[in-house]
């Protein structure tokens, strides 16, 4: 590759985060905000897809991939500390403009950061991130039982956001071809949400996810109103969330570019060429 991937780590309010960077650095930036489980590995296919014209910065969000793990005595896991975080980390980068690319968590982030400060926002992309009520479905009834009482469901909820089980689901779906998959997208995973401290780090990160389903209105309106150049991928295999929920974002924004894709939550797991090919497609259409 003529612009290599590098593995970099830099202080950001007292944490190393860690990121993945490719491309020139003189070239239009994407900033890849990763999803659950997952962490800025999942943007590999694209940085090596990519490199050649855009600048690429991947962050693993506090509590994620190969960032800093703070307890959660110390350090509060919530949406609105990940952006803040994550905000200045585009400030220690010195990254002023980006695209900004969200995948499920990174919805939440990134929302907040655009919200935040909408100068820096060139587009956005979003890849099964949820901005809609409706759109998380109803296979979150247990889930938004758990925001209502967290003593009385924090056991289930546990069970069903750790094991290996819902983890390899995330990525499957309802996929008729799940010989497609790299088993290892789903065991390191595993592996990573039952190390030392992580049950109650995602366990506190999900109980805040409440405050993003009363946001939701918030961005809505900064779409109608900005009408930001967005694009829209999502995988007709995702369980996670209700599959009209792209068609939702087109009412925020009636302009956005949507492509329903032969893949799951994950869809770069198996359509990371198409998706490629889509996004070059998009990002030279706003040069």
């Amino acid at each position: 590759m003529k612009y290599p991937i590098a593995y970099r780590t830099i202080e950001v309010d007292g944490l190393s985060i860690a990121y993945r960077e490719a491309g020139p650095k003189n070239a239009p930036t994407l900033l890849l905000l990763h999803g659950l489980p997952s962490s800025s590995r999942m943007f590999q296919p694209l940085l090596t897809r990519l490199a050649d014209n855009y600048h690429l910065v991947a962050p693993d969000y506090p509590g994620f991939g190969h960032s800093d793990w703070p307890d959660p005595r110390q350090f509060a896991y919530t949406f609105d500390h990940l952006a803040s975080v994550m905000n200045d980390f585009t400030q220690a980068l010195k990254l002023s403009h980006y695209t900004l690319y969200m995948q499920d968590y990174g919805g939440p982030v990134g929302f907040r950061m655009a919200l935040e400060h909408p100068e820096r926002v060139d587009a956005l992309v979003v890849q099964d991130a949820v901005a809609h009520n409706e759109g998380l479905g109803e296979s979150w009834a247990t889930r938004r039982a758990f925001w209502a009482d967290r003593p009385a469901y924090e056991e289930v909820l546990r069970t069903n956001l750790l094991s290996l089980a819902t983890t390899k689901t995330r990525h499957i779906g309802d996929d008729p071809n799940p010989a497609l998959y790299d088993p290892d997208l789903w065991t390191d995973e595993y592996a990573f949400l039952n190390a030392p401290g992580q049950a109650q780090i995602q366990s506190d990160l999900f109980y805040d996810y409440r405050t993003n389903v009363q946001a939701y209105p918030k961005w809505q309106a900064w779409m109608r109103e900005t009408k930001p150049r967005l694009l829209v991928f999502w995988g007709k295999h995702d369980l996670s969330f209700d599959p009209g929920e792209p068609e939702r974002y087109r009412t925020d924004v009636p302009q956005a570019e949507i492509h329903i894709l032969d893949a799951g939550h994950f869809a770069l797991d198996t359509k990371a060429d198409e998706i490629a090919v889509l996004l070059r497609r998009f990002l030279e259409g706003q040069n």
